[in-house]
């Protein structure tokens, strides 16, 4: 008897081992299919060889840090059978599992370490696009102007897009396409992307902005993009956006001239970064609503690219009975109902050493 409970207590012992070996191999296992690093999203490229076995693509992966064990690597694919593994480049970070790692080397991937990243700011100007596409790619901030305002391609565009009508072209109208171009970041292929792909690009997604408006705006179309520039670069915010519509909307109802300083310096084509002259604001141009001869006017076309919450105060303004008002170098605005007590606002900021300039 003492033979045989000795005899089950080796066999238990054995059987224990190898019950904790077969355990710790399966959270060992387990274990090294878990993302390297679940905080770490730094991208990290990788480049897969035409040809490359699972051996070389598990050391591939080693080497970047990616995977914890190259066996067990290898031991997944052989369990998922997973073979066809596609050869090209990858951009991966640490937070990804094995499995995540293995389904996107059997799909392939859209990754493209030539793509380049363009970002549109709200309230610029298509000159100031177009010295961006120039830094971006392998083309002009000249030539990208000239393609814009071709004039066939003017056409084609209105042809294509249900927002662009005859009025912007306008032989005053210094660039047709200013004020339709939606500020956004945009990815292309790479440094050779065509020009006129980045325009089509932009306008689509104008088009996808609009939508929602389309029955407020479609009838008077030049009215919404035109004023939503100018109170683009007037106000801060849509709250006193849709304040300063409502402020221009009496003027204009009550013949006087908007007298947007905004739109004298885009008459100018000149850079909002100081004061302007007498002589400046009194410059004939269909531009500068300061100017004379625009009693009861809009310019003659939008003077920058705008956001949806200039949009949507230029469609739904808040209706006052305000007729100046003023902004000081803090956004905040300032209104009145007369021209001495807007005088006499611009002499407190003034004072307070509030001044924009």
């Amino acid at each position: 008897m003492a033979v045989k409970k000795k005899l089950f207590l080796i066999i238990g012992i054995i059987l224990s081992i190898i019950l904790i070996f077969v355990l710790g191999m399966f959270v060992f296992f387990k274990t090294s299919l878990k993302a390297v690093d679940k905080n770490n999203k730094t991208p990290i490229e990788v480049v897969i060889p035409s040809g490359s076995t699972t051996t070389k693509i598990a050391t591939i992966l080693k080497e970047k840090d990616l995977i914890r064990n190259e066996f067990v690597f290898k031991l997944y694919l052989k369990i998922k059978k997973a073979n066809s593994l596609k050869a090209t480049t990858y951009q991966m970070n640490k937070t990804m599992n094995v499995e995540k790692i293995v389904n996107m080397l059997e799909k392939g991937n859209s990754y493209n370490p030539e793509q380049i990243k363009i970002t549109f700011k709200e309230g610029q100007r298509i000159t100031d696009y177009a010295e961006e596409i120039g830094t971006k790619t392998n083309r002009t901030p000249d030539e990208v102007l000239s393609i814009i305002n071709n004039k066939d391609n003017i056409n084609a565009f209105i042809d294509k897009y249900w927002f662009l009508t005859p009025d912007i072209l306008n032989e005053n109208i210094y660039y047709p396409l200013e004020g339709y171009l939606a500020p956004e970041t945009y990815y292309f292929k790479n440094k050779d992307v065509e020009v006129l792909d980045i325009v089509n690009t932009m306008l689509k997604e104008t088009a996808k902005n609009l939508e929602k408006y389309r029955s407020n705006i479609e009838n008077n179309i030049p009215y919404y993009m035109i004023m939503s520039s100018i109170v683009e670069l007037e106000g801060t915010n849509t709250k006193n956006r849709k304040m300063i519509v409502g402020v221009f909307e009496n003027r204009l109802n009550n013949s006087m001239n908007l007298g947007s300083d905004v739109t004298t310096y885009y008459a100018l084509q000149k850079p909002m970064t100081s004061d302007l002259t007498t002589e400046e604001f009194n410059t004939p141009n269909p531009y500068n609503t300061r100017g004379p001869g625009m009693i009861g006017k809009l310019p003659v076309g939008p003077i920058c690219n705008f956001s949806l919450s200039s949009l949507e105060a230029s469609v739904n303004p808040t209706k006052n009975d305000y007729y100046f008002f003023v902004a000081d170098k803090n956004g905040e605005v300032y209104y009145s109902k007369t021209n001495k007590e807007h005088e006499q606002m611009v002499a407190e900021i003034k004072e307070k050493g509030d001044w924009i300039w």
